[in-house]
């Protein structure tokens, strides 16, 4: 694992706990061995969007991920958001939760 002192998805804090997770670049089921501290937020965005072979040969680095046109209104979005906030895969994706009835 790298380290960073701030997500190099969006540019905010890491701060250790719950809210990180790690990224491979390179998927580990395609090969990937590095992996890269993340914010768990945007690691849910990034394999929402994307799946493991677009990953390997597209998305394989933190500047074309950043710079996909998927990425702009969450990058703007989470931007805004406290270096802890952790929000679920369904609301990454642009869904709001549902009351159940």
């Amino acid at each position: 694992m790298t380290e960073f002192d701030a997500c190099p998805m969006c540019a905010r804090p890491l701060i250790p706990g719950p809210s990180i997770n790690e990224h491979h670049l390179i998927p580990k089921l395609k090969g990937g061995k590095v992996a890269d501290p993340v914010h768990l937020v945007c690691h849910n965005k990034i394999h929402a969007t994307w799946n493991e072979n677009q990953l390997r040969d597209e998305y394989n680095t933190w500047e074309k991920i950043r710079e996909a046109p998927e990425m702009e209104s969450f990058l703007k979005w989470v931007s805004k958001k406290p270096p802890e906030f952790r929000s679920s895969s369904r609301m990454v994706r642009g869904h709001k939760r549902r009351k159940r009835r």
